[in-house]
């Protein structure tokens, strides 16, 4: 991430960063158990790990259900429902299972958890995620055997948020086939969870709380104290800050920038602070012929190159930036942020605006007198995002380009833009590639829509190149990491030049954390409950 200037009020935040990596070691036995209450803008949609690729989702069910390979507090990755792993030929790999582990319900975990858990993923919104699998295998019990599709070095990194459920509970509870990504398909596992993990889902109240309780049998040990924890769903900033403030909850997730130097001020309070691997961008539809939300009936403005460079000079992230993110993000060239692997800073500088040029641009693509379309936003997804919708809008105003913004909750503007209807025009999007590495955002977001393979699932605006399509392909089988890596920047680099998304800033996690309270706050925006504890 590109520095930026922290303010003095920020000091006690940085001393909750050195406590919290302190987390890493299991906690004395003399720590007693506590509960723990904590509060975000909004829920995870769906409890079915198999539905969505949703970094919300995966945060809430990470506490729920497990991976085989999972991240620690430095999000490294270890074992957790597989004990080891190797590579045995340039295609297979073989996992050795965790003998003794137990799903909250008391059924054994095995090999036919994780082979149905496969093809119910790949039958799902993650499809993309595990598309590099070709089979898995059961070889006994406790060892499985996955056969990627090509050489494929980084398959445990790819993993680590493919949740394994119970098949025999799945059966017996008709959710065999996985919800769908636009939350349409009711199951019981959209309400209901069964997993191996740290605590089990006591209370579920959609959109209002959920409630965790310890899963007693779980075969490893927390390094917090947290017994018993209530997740509460408060989408309005200043409720959440108020809570915060009156002792009602023990942390909130997105502190509006404003309230940041206030939540610090605060006694007991501090404001935590730290890289968020989420990148947020704008992405038009360049897959239909005209706009569906918008005045173009006849043809499409957003296929000419020259206006989507025209969009991307003419939106001001500088001032984004400093106005409406308070310096709590940095603008971006890029639809991935600095951590991630395959990121090139060069690329990555952010485009300087020059409306003059942008003018002349859209003067040259023959829409000098513009056009009207919708943007669609979210306003609870993530910080000031309905903020920011504004503030494109504004800048493309000065092009002529009259933006019609479209903030509505996740759960509706998931229904509306998300697969299969891509029911939109011009739309705001965030991702955060859990694997830390670019791949997934290239497999999930930049390939070609291929509802076979789940190849471009997520790419809203259906931008297609079959240049990048074969980097792609090139990238996923190269194991000579330093080829790899100029195979993304590659890649990168013809995205860049199509303006197929116009990337906006990346964002900041913003915690406001009581002082009693220690956490481990990951750049993958988890809420990993088994490192919190409550003094």
């Amino acid at each position: 991430m590109m520095p930026f200037s922290f303010p003095a009020f920020k000091r006690k935040m940085l001393l909750g960063t050195i406590a919290a990596a302190a987390l890493t070691a299991p906690l004395a036995t003399s720590v007693q158990a506590a509960d723990f209450k904590f509060a975000g803008p909004l829920d995870a949609y769906t409890l079915d790990p198999h539905a969505v690729s949703n970094t919300l989702i995966f945060a809430v069910l990470a506490n729920v259900y497990e991976p085989l390979v999972r991240r620690n507090a430095e999000q490294k990755i270890e074992p957790a429902l597989a004990t080891e792993w190797k590579q045995t030929d340039d295609t297979t790999w073989e996992f050795t299972l965790r003998q003794g582990v137990k799903f909250s319900n008391g059924n054994p975990f095995t090999a036919d958890d994780v082979v149905f858990s496969l093809t119910r993923g790949q039958a799902g919104g993650i499809k993309a995620n595990l598309n590099s699998i070709a089979s898995i295998e059961k070889v006994d019990d406790y060892k499985i055997r996955i056969r990627t599709r090509a050489v494929n070095p980084i398959l445990p990194n790819q993993i680590t948020n493919w949740y394994i459920m119970d098949k025999e509970w799945a059966e017996a509870n008709g959710a065999v086939q996985p919800g769908a990504a636009n939350n349409a398909t009711e199951t019981f596992a959209n309400r209901n969870a069964m997993g191996t993990g740290p605590y089990v889902i006591k209370e579920r109240d959609p959109g209002v709380k959920t409630v965790f309780a310890t899963n007693s049998g779980w075969w490893d040990k927390k390094a917090g104290n947290i017994d018993n924890a209530t997740f509460f769903v408060i989408p309005n900033p200043s409720t959440r800050v108020s809570a915060l403030i009156s002792g009602e909850v023990d942390l909130i997730d997105g502190v509006p920038p404003q309230d940041a130097e206030r939540i610090d001020k605060a006694d007991g309070l501090h404001v935590k602070a730290g890289p968020d691997l989420r990148t947020i961008y704008v992405q038009p539809d360049v897959a239909r012929d005209s706009l569906i939300f918008g005045s173009e009936k006849a043809k499409n403005p957003f296929k000419e190159l020259k206006v989507r460079q025209a969009m991307e000079l003419a939106i001001d992230t500088g001032a984004i930036q400093k106005r409406i993110m308070r310096n709590y993000s940095v603008p971006v060239g890029l639809p991935i942020g600095k951590e991630i692997n395959g990121f090139d800073p060069e690329l990555g500088a952010p485009v300087k605006p020059d409306v003059d040029k942008a003018k002349e641009l859209m003067k040259e693509a023959g829409y000098e007198n513009g056009f009207s379309v919708t943007l669609d936003c979210t306003n609870d997804r993530f910080m000031n995002d309905e903020a920011t919708c504004l503030a494109v809008a504004a800048s493309l105003a000065r092009i002529n380009i009259k933006v019609e913004p479209r903030a509505q909750a996740t759960s509706r503007w998931a229904t509306q833009v998300n697969p299969p209807e891509y029911n939109t025009s011009l739309a705001m999007l965030g991702y955060s590639p859990a694997t830390y590495d670019a791949h997934i955002f290239l497999t999930s977001i930049a390939a070609t829509r291929d509802p076979k393979s789940g190849l471009g699932a997520f790419n809203i605006g259906g931008y297609s190149n079959p240049e990048v399509d074969k980097l792609i392909a090139a990238i996923g089988k190269e194991t000579d990491q330093g080829k790899r890596t100029d195979l993304i920047q590659q890649a990168f680099k013809l995205i860049k030049a199509d303006v197929g998304f116009i990337p906006l800033h990346q964002l900041n996690i913003l915690w406001g954390v009581k002082d009693n309270v220690t956490v481990v706050q990951p750049a993958d925006l988890a809420y990993p409950l088994r490192y919190f504890a409550v003094k």
